[in-house]
């Protein structure tokens, strides 16, 4: 049974390796970070965050529904255009034991490679949600969290909230 990973945990803060392999076991845990993430009632779930140190993830679409399972995700452009939206983390909980949000801009758009559960290339432009949903979970694979991106006022006050979870 996988374990979310918190705050303070040093997974959070560790570059992940490349998955090798597409096998029984992967696919699995794959399908149970869904089913946690679900239940959370989360829209992404990076490996490190269950304490897998592997480049993959799981995400949905909140307007869709669709879900996207992503070994070895990369970024290989944004656009120039930014925008600031809210975010949380099922990682980055606070005193009430629920994510703590704060705004942070990104890109808005940005066009993801990956390999899918079938060992099949895949390609997208991603924008709005989803395009920060992606971004926010491959973050996770590089040991970056949404709380990196603040300012180191609204850090800290994000922070003194995560204390009060602990």
């Amino acid at each position: 049974m996988l374990q979310m990973k918190l705050c303070g945990d040093s997974a959070l803060r560790s570059k992940c390796e490349p998955v090798s392999q597409v096998d029984d076991n992967l696919l699995s845990i794959m399908d149970e970070m869904v089913s946690m993430m679900h239940a959370q009632n989360g829209v992404g779930l990076a490996a490190p965050q269950v304490n897998i140190l592997k480049r993959f993830l799981v995400m949905m679409d909140p307007d869709s529904g669709q879900v996207f399972k992503m070994i070895n995700p990369v970024i290989v452009s944004h656009s120039d255009k930014t925008c600031t939206m809210e975010e949380g983390c099922l990682s980055v909980l606070g005193g009430d034991n629920l994510p703590v949000f704060a705004n942070v801009t990104r890109p808005e758009s940005v066009i993801v490679e990956w390999t899918d559960i079938d060992g099949k290339q895949m390609r997208a432009e991603m924008s709005g949600v989803v395009g920060r949903i992606v971004q926010h979970e491959t973050d996770h694979l590089d040991g970056i969290l949404f709380i990196d991106y603040l300012p180191a006022t609204r850090r800290e006050m994000v922070m003194r909230k995560v204390r009060r979870h602990k």
